[in-house]
């Protein structure tokens, strides 16, 4: 049954009633606001939320597609690029650029890599990417776009990557390989320094999907957790993604990629110049850049600085230790891993935890789920911190219903997107 299609229109509305049905809309979402998401949404607090706002809407109509008519916008970019590149140790000589999400900066990577590899006279048709089964379905996706194959290896029992396995996987068509710090399913950082060696050692290209952790991981260090090495630091690291949208808390649409080198870099950027308009250079997959995106993202890493960066991971990693300890505590309940950062789940050997799931999701709680091991799925923004102790209480007792009622899940399955 298709739905109907809308129809533009015959005459427009005042925004006054336009707003109405906009918030109408709504009503049925999931509520962040009141930290019952965890998934999608990085709520740091209304104050950072309304300099990210403003900022945006200051520019949002300026494009970065044009640098020389807007050379605010080029000021900006430089300055969060060089802002990330500072935290994530790159050498001088490294660049890179601000793209509209994690996915598009795994592309470019991934685009970078293949296009350094054709340089050097290789056939890239069919070459593969070598990655953990806990990576980002946005390797698959450049993939599938860029004509290379992934090859999933199987995580280790401490659900990082399995590093002598995907040594084992590589062959002589192997380009790239990949770790995560963090990956999303479990929160666990990958042993992204014994990658480094094999990269050097195969002559491959390590790229560090730090999409979750970039603007997480320093400061969390700084306070005092145990983060491994992951980054620049590393000498095979060749490129390094990590979303300003997620823990730098800018607006929908602003995400990084990094390149230990400006040669690296050079092989993402788009270059046609047969063209009667003149010719046309962008640095990223899209053409119009919007410039409120990159201007949020610029507001956003000032106004919390350094110390206000560390507040927030300080807040987040204390909460998730919080829950940790608690579920633990639950009868039948257990966390897997031993997530660092932000990121964690947790199961039950003995209840159906995807009818747990269920029993909170009535409750107003809307959260994500892995399937390996079946879990429930927690990316906790600073929000959470006020909440925790309600979140608890729903859960001891959405658990203690389940147990009660043997209530099954069945075959249900679990969506990210």
């Amino acid at each position: 049954m298709s739905e109907t299609r809308a129809a533009l229109p015959q005459q427009g509305s005042d925004w006054q009633s336009v707003r109405e049905r906009l918030v109408a809309l709504g009503a049925h979402d999931a509520n962040w606001r009141s930290g019952r998401l965890a998934v999608y949404v990085f709520h740091a607090g209304e104050d950072v939320l309304e300099v990210a706002k403003q900022a945006y809407a200051l520019y949002q109509s300026e494009n970065a597609l044009g640098p020389m008519a807007f050379p605010s916008l080029r000021q900006m970019e430089s300055d969060v690029v060089g802002m990330g590149l500072s935290l994530l140790n790159a050498p001088e000589g490294a660049r890179g650029s601000m793209t509209s999400g994690g996915t598009e900066s795994i592309l470019m990577a991934v685009k970078a890599c293949r296009d350094e590899a054709r340089s050097r006279g290789i056939d890239t048709a069919g070459a593969e990417i070598v990655a953990p089964r806990s990576a980002h379905p946005a390797f698959d996706k450049a993939a599938l776009y860029l004509g290379l194959r992934v090859v999933r290896v199987p995580v280790a029992g401490d659900l990082r990557a399995d590093v002598p396995a995907m040594a084992a996987a590589v062959t002589p068509r192997t380009l790239m390989l990949v770790g995560s710090a963090p990956c999303f399913p479990y929160g666990m950082v990958d042993p992204i320094a014994e990658l480094s060696e094999l990269a050097l050692a195969r002559g491959l290209w390590l790229h560090v999907d730090a999409c979750v952790g970039g603007y997480f991981a320093p400061f969390a260090r700084m306070n005092g957790a145990p983060v491994p090495a992951f980054d620049f630091e590393l000498p095979g690291v060749r490129s390094i993604s990590a979303d300003l949208h997620k823990y730098g808390y800018a607006a929908k649409g602003a995400s990084t990629i990094f390149h230990r080198s400006e040669e690296g870099w050079r092989h993402q950027v788009f270059e046609f110049e047969d063209w009667p308009a003149g010719g046309m250079h962008t640095p990223t997959l899209a053409g119009t850049r919007p410039g409120g995106a990159i201007a949020s993202a610029w507001a956003v890493m000032h106004y919390l600085g350094v110390e206000g960066y560390r507040e927030k991971a300080r807040a987040v990693t204390q909460t998730r230790e919080k829950l940790m300890a608690a579920i633990r505590e639950i009868d039948g309940l257990r966390t897997h891993g031993e997530p660092i950062l932000g990121l964690f789940t947790y199961g039950s050997e003995q209840l159906d935890i995807f009818a747990v799931w269920g029993r909170m999701a009535r409750r107003g709680w809307f959260t994500g789920l892995t399937t390996e091991p079946r879990g429930i799925h927690l990316m906790l923004s600073p929000a959470h911190a006020g909440v925790a102790d309600e979140y608890l209480a729903d859960l001891r007792a959405s658990v203690a219903e389940v147990r009660a009622s043997g209530e099954s899940a069945g075959d249900t399955k679990a969506r990210y997107a």
